[in-house]
């Protein structure tokens, strides 16, 4: 299976997330800020699949996060989707122009949400690193 990274700050739904993912068989890495995010996607090996980033983080916001993991050079199998309760209107395209994959909205629907996860890790590709 998968190595994801989820960026969470509610304690709650880290672990919610996480049992979630390892029952399916993924190696979850849960960081609680975003600052951590580029180091330990280059340093985790095997490379992980998958980001899950909310967007509403203390400190830097997601979308702030998310410009530092698309500067990192070269080719990478990591796909970023937003995970957020940002759910009005115009939320979901904003986070797409920005660079996100994805986009999920908290709180997780728990019944579908691994069928999801597995969508985006069945996609292939790799984000640009622009």
């Amino acid at each position: 299976m998968a190595t994801i990274i989820v960026v969470e700050d509610q304690p709650d739904n880290l672990k919610l997330i996480t049992a979630l993912l390892t029952l399916k068989g993924h190696r979850v890495v849960g960081l609680h800020t975003g600052e951590p995010l580029v180091a330990t996607l280059l340093a985790e090996r095997p490379a992980p699949a998958l980001v899950l980033l909310d967007i509403q983080l203390p400190g830097r916001d997601g979308y702030s996060v998310l410009a530092d993991v698309k500067k990192i050079e070269g080719e990478h199998p990591w796909k970023v989707v937003a995970l957020t309760a940002h759910a009005m209107p115009g939320d979901r395209e904003r986070a797409l122009r920005a660079g996100f994959d994805g986009y999920i909205t908290k709180p997780i629907n728990v019944p579908t949400f691994t069928d999801e996860i597995g969508r985006y890790l069945s996609l292939g590709g790799s984000p640009s690193a622009g």
